[in-house]
C-alpha cells in the first residue's frame, strides 16, 4: 500500500515539474499581449526565447513592425549626402546631421537561418521604429556649440581602416569643432572629438557621447541571460540592471570610473569605451516610451586662445564574439570580454568553449564537433566510471554482512550505523564513489549550455537535415506532424526527434542498471526519462545532441563494465510478498 502512494506521490511531482515549469515561465516572462498568434514570426530562435514576440536575438518580431521598419529605412537612408562606411566587417552610413551614426550593419553575421537572409542590421536612424545610434558633441559654457541639428562638413570617405573620415563645423565665432573617425577591421570605431580655439578668449566645452536605442529591439532578459544596460566600473563588469530598472528609476549611475558602458542583447553589443586617463562619469537614462540612452560625460575643460583640446572615445557596435572580445580587452580595455554574460562559472566554461570550437575548426561542423567534445569528456571520465563500478561491486560484496548488522542492531539505529561505517572503514569501500561521475557531469552539462546560450560562433550552425540551427530548439516537433500541420504546441508538449531520442536513450540507460531493491524506485527510474524527455525539449538542439551522445556511451560504457563485474548484473533478492489472510467461510 505504501509502495503505490509512494509512486502516485512520485507521478504527481513529475507532472508538476513538467507543468509548473512552463506556468513559472509564462509568469516570469509574460507573453506581450498586443500580437495574434497568427501575425507573429514563428520560428525555432522565437520559440527559444520562451516568449512568443521576442526573439533571443533581439530585433523586430512582428511582421507589420518589420514592413514598417523596411519603410522607414528606405526613407531615412534615402539622403545622398550620407557618409558610407565600408569596412570588412561592418558596412553602413554616418549622417552628417547630428553627427551620428546610425547605420550600422555586420557582415559576418546573417538575420536568419536562410543564407540569403542579408546581414544583421544592428543601428537604424532616430525616428524610425528601431532606432540605435551613436551621437558625439559637447556642452558648452557661453559658447555656441554643435546640436542634434547641426549639419557638418564632411571630408573623406567612405570609412575604412586607413580611412579615416573628418566632421567640421564652424561656430562663427571663433570656434571649430572636429570629429575625426577612424575604424579597425572589427566592430571598433574611434572619434577624436576637437576644439580649436581661435578666438581670442578662453572658452569652456565638456565633450560628450551616447548612444540611444529602443528596448522594442532588444534580446529577452532571462534569469541566466542579461539583456539590457552593461559596464565595466574600477574593472568590475555590472550586469544589475535591466530596462525596467532604468524607466523606474529615471537616472541610473554607477560611482565607480567607467572603463566602457553601453547596451548588450545576448549576441550583440553597443558600448562606450572613454579615454583612458580623462575624468569621465557614465550614466543610463529612460527618455520616454521605450527610449533609453547610454551617456560618456567627460569634465569641463578650458581651450585656452589659439590652442585646442581633443578627447578619444570608442565606440564598439558588433558581435559579441569571444575571441574578438578578449583581443580588445589584451589591447586594452578592461574586463572587455566579460561582456558576453559567462556568469561565476566561467573559469570551467571558457575552456569547454575553446575545445568546442577547436572541434569545430577541424571538423568543420558543430554538431560533429559536439559529438566529439563529447567522446573525449567520457574519455577522460572513464578512469572515475571505472572506480564507481568497482565501489557498486565492493558494496555489492559486503551487502550480507550491511544486512547482518541492520538486523542485529534494528533496535539501536545509532548503533547500526557507527557499525555500518566502521564495515566501510574495515573493507575498504567508499559509499560515495557511485555519486562522483554524477557531480563532475553537472558542471560540464551546465557549462556546455551556457555556451550553447552564450556563443555567438553556435548561431545559425547547422547539423544534419532537418537541424538548421544547433543553438536553437529542435524544429522537427511530432505533434504538429513535423511542421505539416499549421499550429505550434506549447512549449511543454513541443517535442521533438531529438527529445523523443533523449528519453529513449535515457529509458535505456536505466534499463541497464541492476533492478533495484525498492519497487517504487525501479519504477521512478522507469518514469523519469519520459518526464526529463518533456523539461528538456525546449533547450537548444546542440545541448540534446550532447546528452544523447552521452547516454548512447553510457550504454556503451556500461555494458563493457559489467563484463567486467558481473556480480553487478545479479539479480537482487526479490522483495517480499505478505501472504493474504484467508477469509473463513
Amino acid at each position: 500500500m505504501n509502495n503505490q502512494r509512494n509512486l502516485v506521490i512520485a507521478v504527481l511531482l513529475s507532472a508538476l515539474i513538467l507543468f509548473g515549469w512552463d506556468f513559472a515561465m509564462s509568469r516570469l516572462y509574460p507573453q506581450p499581449a498586443s500580437m495574434d498568434r497568427a501575425e507573429r514570426i514563428d520560428t525555432p530562435v522565437e520559440r527559444a526565447a520562451g516568449v512568443d514576440g521576442e526573439t533571443r536575438d533581439g530585433g523586430l518580431a512582428d511582421p507589420a513592425d518589420i514592413a514598417e521598419k523596411r519603410i522607414e529605412l528606405e526613407t531615412a537612408l534615402a539622403t545622398t549626402n550620407r557618409v558610407a562606411i565600408r569596412a570588412p566587417a561592418v558596412i553602413g552610413s554616418i549622417n552628417p546631421a547630428g553627427a551620428r551614426i546610425d547605420d550600422i550593419e555586420l557582415t559576418t553575421h546573417r538575420e536568419t537561418v536562410d543564407r540569403d537572409s542579408g546581414p544583421v542590421r544592428l543601428f537604424s536612424p532616430s525616428g524610425t521604429i528601431a532606432q540605435q545610434f551613436a551621437q558625439f558633441g559637447w556642452v558648452g559654457q557661453g559658447v555656441e556649440v554643435p546640436d542634434a541639428q547641426t549639419v557638418w562638413q564632411a571630408q573623406g570617405g567612405p570609412l575604412a581602416p586607413g580611412s579615416p573620415v573628418m566632421l567640421t563645423w564652424n561656430n562663427g565665432q571663433g570656434q571649430v569643432f572636429r570629429i575625426t573617425l577612424t575604424i579597425d577591421e572589427r566592430y571598433m570605431i574611434t572619434a577624436q572629438q576637437t576644439v580649436e580655439n581661435t578666438g581670442d578668449s578662453p572658452v569652456v566645452v565638456q565633450p560628450y557621447a551616447f548612444i540611444n536605442r529602443t528596448s522594442r529591439t532588444a534580446s529577452q532578459d532571462t534569469w541566466n541571460v542579461h539583456s539590457g544596460p552593461i559596464g565595466a566600473f574600477d574593472g568590475s563588469v555590472d550586469f544589475g540592471w535591466d530596462y525596467d530598472d532604468v524607466a523606474e528609476a529615471g537616472t541610473v549611475r554607477h560611482p565607480g570610473s567607467p572603463n566602457w558602458a553601453g547596451f548588450t542583447d545576448i549576441y550583440w553589443l553597443s558600448a562606450l569605451v572613454p579615454q583612458q586617463g580623462a575624468d569621465a562619469e557614465t550614466a543610463f537614462r529612460a527618455l520616454g516610451g521605450d527610449a533609453y540612452r547610454a551617456d560618456v560625460l567627460y569634465q569641463p575643460v578650458t581651450v585656452p586662445a589659439g590652442q585646442a583640446v581633443t578627447r578619444t572615445t570608442g565606440l564598439f557596435a558588433g558581435a559579441k564574439e569571444s575571441a574578438t572580445l578578449d583581443a580588445y580587452e589584451d589591447a586594452g580595455i578592461a574586463n572587455f570580454g566579460l561582456a558576453i554574460d559567462w556568469g561565476w562559472f566561467r573559469w570551467f566554461e571558457k575552456p569547454i568553449f575553446w575545445l568546442l570550437r577547436t572541434l569545430y575548426e577541424l571538423s568543420g561542423n558543430f554538431g560533429v564537433a559536439i559529438i566529439l567534445l563529447t567522446l573525449i569528456i567520457r574519455l577522460l571520465m572513464f578512469p572515475i566510471a571505472q572506480k564507481q563500478f568497482a565501489s557498486m561491486a565492493s558494496m555489492r560484496a559486503i551487502q550480507p554482512k550491511m544486512k547482518e548488522l541492520q538486523d542485529r542492531y534494528k533496535d539501536d539505529k545509532p548503533k547500526a550505523q557507527q557499525e555500518i561505517m566502521a564495515l566501510y572503514k574495515k573493507e575498504g569501500v567508499n559509499p560515495l564513489a557511485g555519486c562522483l561521475p554524477i557531480l563532475v557531469q553537472i558542471p560540464i552539462f551546465f557549462a556546455l549550455y551556457k555556451v550553447l546560450m552564450l556563443a555567438i560562433e553556435m548561431r545559425h550552425k547547422p547539423f544534419v537535415l532537418w537541424i538548421r540551427d544547433l543553438s536553437a530548439p529542435d524544429p522537427a516537433m511530432i505533434l504538429n506532424l513535423f511542421g505539416l500541420l499549421d499550429f505550434t504546441p506549447p512549449s511543454f508538449l513541443a517535442i521533438g526527434i531529438l527529445a523523443l531520442l533523449l528519453g529513449l536513450t535515457m529509458f535505456l540507460q536505466f534499463r541497464l542498471n541492476p533492478s533495484a531493491m525498492d519497487p517504487v524506485q525501479q519504477q521512478m527510474f522507469m518514469i523519469m526519462p519520459w518526464v526529463l524527455m518533456f523539461v528538456m525539449a525546449p533547450f537548444a538542439a546542440g545541448l540534446l545532441l550532447y546528452w544523447i551522445t552521452s547516454n548512447i556511451l553510457t550504454l556503451a560504457q556500461q555494458k563493457y563494465l559489467y563484463s567486467k563485474h558481473p556480480q553487478l548484473k545479479a539479480a537482487q533478492p526479490a522483495p517480499k510478498v505478505e501472504p493474504k489472510a484467508k477469509v473463513k467461510g
